[in-house]
């Protein structure tokens, strides 16, 4: 019995480790803003929730297995919740079932313990899935509750009820030996006693054992010799009950991860929701395909630290392998890059997405470069920085995958950075690699221009006529000007201007 409602064929790993350069992912992208809304104030899934995400999934069919689960769990949040805090109580249970020791005895008595603490929440289980089976739709969840119901039936609650009666009774346990050279007992067998029915003069005057033997009462060596015999009787059923016990509990445990994660998608859509923001169901394709198209995009995570709505851009991208974003300074590039890359990432975690419609084939790996801020504790240059980061994606990245890239090789001057850009981009697209690329680099712009391929797009942060910015990004060949002088106007006139309701002179 395992849940499996992340993925149909194989388990979830909590304890995997991250990709390589999440970091780096993490705060180009601003994760941690998304990662706290999902998880809200449970630290749990404040660890759960960054596995699932950053693991992105490459199969499409695996993306909409989880879609339906993330479906049902929309329609039916109050099954969600519950099945959610039957796996805390089963995690709390462990800790109630503490016990010192790795002895046999105390083995065995931990685990019937914690055994007993149990099975009443299986029973609780039992009884969800009996209630919700027929509402839910996904193949997951009627996966898991077609399980529970066939494993967890009334002669399993029987059985466990009975082995948990015997076991905590000693009297009712035998122990039975082969001997061995030398008449030494070998090859201890644990056994349930015989109940036999005892007439009432038995029971008054119970007969003795011939082969029976009492210690003397200070006979500490016969005491630990006895103990060891009886710990060796008991290693065998100590260790069953100690793995089906860690079955349980290993349930009970990927439960609590993979309702958990689901929990916090819903989460972060009510809080969307209440700020008016659309979000869909994207639809994933295969890699092959080089699908990329959007309708009302928008930057989740400047949504959620400004808890309003922000401007949507729309995107046609199908076909296209390299996307270059020039224009106004200030003009919306860097949050459209991050808007794309956020989208992607949620769409392969099987997750929706925050716009209204969105369509895209899956990459094998989301790499970002974005230009970082003067560090002064750095041992050489900010553009030998900028080259060691880059040479480390090359070592790593593979056709499939998506780059993207803010302002990479600004830190040198236009010509040089360029010339570096240039190279560095045609040979990450004839790779296969998908390249997002924002500049403000007018010499780059012009020669990719003068060599774009069909598979090229050119897109342009709009400015209005009188320098105001509109934060949508449109299709459009590179400027000649970032129009700097409008954000030197605006900081200095802003200065310079007198207070409202101030004489003036002319």
């Amino acid at each position: 019995m395992i849940p499996r409602l992340l993925w149909p064929e194989q388990d979830f790993d909590p304890s995997a480790p991250l990709p390589g350069r999440w970091e780096e992912l993490s705060q180009d992208l601003s994760l941690a803003t998304l990662f706290g809304a999902m998880a809200g104030d449970d630290e749990y899934l404040r660890s759960v929730v960054p596995k699932v995400v950053l693991q992105s999934v490459t199969d499409p069919a695996v993306v909409r297995y989880r879609q339906e689960v993330l479906t049902d769990c929309f329609q039916h949040p109050e099954v969600a919740e519950e099945l959610y805090r039957l796996a805390v109580r089963a995690h709390l249970a462990e800790r109630e079932a503490w016990g010192f020791g790795d002895t046999p005895d105390s083995v065995l008595y931990r685990s019937v313990r914690l055994l007993k603490l149990l099975l009443p929440l299986m029973r609780q289980l039992r009884a969800i899935a009996d209630t919700h089976r027929s509402t839910f739709r996904s193949a997951g969840f009627r996966r898991l509750f077609d399980s529970i119901v066939a494993e967890l039936d009334a002669p399993f609650f029987a059985e466990v009820e009975g082995h948990i009666g015997r076991l905590e009774s000693p009297k009712s346990l035998l122990v039975s030996v082969r001997l061995g050279p030398g008449n030494k007992a070998v090859e201890p067998v644990l056994r349930t006693a015989r109940q036999t029915r005892r007439s009432w003069t038995e029971r008054i005057f119970p007969r003795r054992s011939p082969y029976s033997f009492e210690l003397p009462e200070r006979d500490e060596s016969g005491l630990r010799a006895l103990r060891d015999f009886e710990n060796r009787g008991i290693a065998s059923a100590a260790r069953a009950v100690e793995r089906s016990v860690g079955h349980v509990q290993r349930f009970f445990s990927l439960l609590r991860s993979e309702v958990g994660f689901y929990l916090a998608a819903l989460r972060l859509r009510s809080t969307l929701s209440a700020a008016g923001l659309a979000v869909c169901l994207p639809t994933p394709l295969p890699t092959a395909q080089g699908a990329l198209s959007a309708d009302g995009l928008y930057e989740v995570c400047l949504a959620l630290a400004s808890h309003r709505a922000v401007v949507p851009n729309d995107l046609r991208a199908d076909g296209v392998r390299l996307v270059l974003i020039t224009g106004a300074n200030e003009g919306g590039k860097s949050t459209f890059l991050r808007a794309l890359g956020l989208s992607l990432l949620m769409l392969q975690a099987g997750l929706f997405v925050p716009a209204r419609q969105m369509t895209a084939s899956l990459g094998l790996g989301f790499y970002t470069h974005f230009k970082r801020e003067e560090d002064a504790a750095m041992e050489g240059g900010k553009l030998d920085e900028e080259l060691k980061r880059m040479s480390q994606i090359a070592d790593r990245i593979r056709p499939g995958c998506f780059l993207l890239c803010n302002e990479s090789f600004a830190s040198t001057n236009e010509r040089e950075g360029s010339e570096i850009a240039e190279e560095t981009v045609r040979a990450f697209v004839d790779a296969g690699v998908r390249v997002v690329f924002v500049t403000h680099l007018y010499d780059l712009a012009e020669r990719l221009v003068g060599r774009a391929a069909p598979s090229t797009l050119f897109l342009r942060a709009e400015r209005t006529e009188d320098g105001r910015r509109t934060f949508r990004i449109l299709e459009g060949a590179p400027l000649v000007t970032s129009f700097g002088e409008d954000l030197y106007h605006r900081v200095f006139e802003e200065r310079t201007s007198p207070p409202e309701g101030s004489p003036t002179t002319s």
